[in-house]
Parts: structure tokens; sequence; C-alpha cells
């Protein structure tokens, strides 16, 4: 079923204040399916949401990326086109507040965009965690640092600085499992008809009915809308963690990502950041579009 954000939304759970119990929360009621591609700046955007999403409601929910090959299959001509793509990085970062820097594919396009698939599904063998940080490092060296990611050397390196097993990740990078894995995930996308990324499909656990699919990227709280629609409840948001437990949690993030989860101004973001910085809690990483802010392990 598709979400259709302008279309009738009233739960007759609004008002509810019944919680779920001890053992609802234990197996997380719901999964939701994030579909995606490392190369796909309006996937990059879709972060701070996630983490906001996260931090508020993750105690009802799993996240599962699936990998849409969306850029690599659909669009094989636009990479032959990189002023294109270049174009449609800067305008998506001028737009959302994530930073990528389009001129990657004038100076050091990707060749191979699939390879930093299947490294993402390699380092995916290694747990769900390990499979997400890997993923938003390949982000991060893509978006911000002009790498190609397609490249064995700026994978491992990736796989470094993501805390993975580097040995047992490359073995596993051109392995039989990672390309099955990166197949399941291309299989998926077709059966649930994506045709457009990022796509997020809501799935509850204990309904038998089609999930809830959105496609294309929203404001936060079309996301929380049909979240609590498929829990049939209004559940309270989580309190936001300290400001400095987030830093250490995440390492490394966008001033985007922070105003969105905070629900701070990009002013307010930076006067906050620049106190810590002064206590040395963070060190700020200028980029094309805005700033990040990496954690100092002190």
């Amino acid at each position: 079923m598709n979400w259709n954000p302008s279309g009738p939304s009233d739960n007759p759970n609004q008002n509810s204040t019944a919680q779920y119990g001890f053992f609802d929360l234990l197996k997380k009621p719901i999964e939701i399916y994030v579909f995606i591609d490392p190369l796909c700046p309006e996937c990059w955007s879709l972060e701070p949401y996630l983490k906001k999403l996260s931090i508020e409601y993750g105690r009802f929910f799993t996240i599962r990326p699936i990998l849409s090959g969306q850029l690599t299959s659909l669009n094989k001509d636009i990479f032959d086109k990189p002023k294109r793509l270049k174009d449609i990085w800067e305008k998506t970062a001028s737009r959302t507040g994530m930073s990528c820097d389009g001129d990657l594919w004038i100076e050091n396009p990707i060749s191979f965009p699939w390879i930093a698939s299947i490294a993402i599904k390699a380092a995916e063998l290694q747990g769900k965690k390990a499979g997400r940080k890997f993923l938003r490092k390949v982000q991060e060296y893509a978006f911000l640092k002009k790498s190609d990611i397609s490249v064995q050397d700026v994978l491992i390196e990736c796989a470094r600085d993501a805390s993975l097993d580097v040995e047992e990740f490359e073995n596993d990078l051109y392995s039989n499992s990672a390309k099955k894995a990166l197949q399941c995930d291309l299989k998926l996308t077709k059966e649930m008809d994506v045709e457009y990324i990022p796509t997020i499909v809501f799935f509850n656990e204990a309904d038998d009915e089609e999930g809830l699919k959105i496609s294309g990227l929203y404001s936060y709280d079309i996301y929380v809308k049909v979240l609590k629609q498929m829990l049939q409840k209004d559940p309270a948001p989580a309190k936001k963690p300290d400001i400095e437990d987030f830093l250490s949690f995440y390492d490394f993030v966008a001033t985007k990502e922070i105003s969105v989860v905070y629900d701070w101004s990009e002013e307010r973001t930076e006067k906050e950041m620049k106190k810590l910085q002064l206590k040395q809690v963070v060190e700020k990483v200028p980029v094309k579009y805005g700033s990040f802010w990496k954690y100092i392990n002190n």
C-alpha cells in the first residue's frame, strides 16, 4: 500500500495513552525497510530523519537498509554524463543541507558503482551494525571526500574507519555470499515495485497486511505519522540524549543532522557546537555545503 501524505490519517487510537508492553518492545513490532543507493544524494539527505526517528521511536522498530541498485541498473547512461550528475548533487545539497560535492564526477568519477554495493553487503556479513557503519562511511567518502568508492583501497579505508575486521572484509569483498546478498536486495526491490529512491516501507510484524510504502523524501512528521498508524497507538517520543552523548555515539555528524534531531535552527546548532569546540569536545570539519562535527575522544 502506498502512503498518501495528504490523505486521511485519522487514527482511532490517536489519543490513546496505552503503551506497548515490555515483551512487545523486546521483539520490536515494526520493521522498516529503507531502499537506498549509496550514491543517491536524496538517500544521503534521509540520514537526519532516520537518526531522529531512531532516537525518538527506535524502541518500536528495526531498520533494514536494502540496496536497490536503482542508479546502477536503471540509469546506466547517467554515469556517462558527469556534468549532469554534478548538478544533481549540488542542487540536492543546497536544498537539503546535507553536503554533496558534485566535483567528484568531474575530478574523480566512479567507474564501477556496483562494487560499492557488494562491499556494503560484505560488511553486513560482520553484523547489521557493522553494515550500517560501513554504509555511512562509504557515503561520507563519496559525498564529502570525493573518493572513488569503487576502488578497493578506498573501501578498505572505509572498513578500517568503521572498525570492521579488515582482513575478514577483504576476504568477503568478492565472495559469493556478498554477491548473493546483493542479489536478494535487488530481487526484493523488484518484488516490492520500488521504482524511486529513497523508498521506505513500514511493516507490522503482527499484521499480515502488506507494508505502507513512502517513495521520496518527506518532512519528519510524515514518517512519525506513518509509524504511529502502523502501531495503532500514539506513543510519546523518547527524551533526547545529551548533545555530548549524541556526538560520542555517532562520532561524525552534520550541522543539519544535529538541527533536525534537536529541533534547533542551524544558527543555534553552530552556536552550541562552537561552545563544545572551545571545550575541545568536537572538531569542526568544513565541507562544501555547511559543516560536519567530529567528536574528540579525549
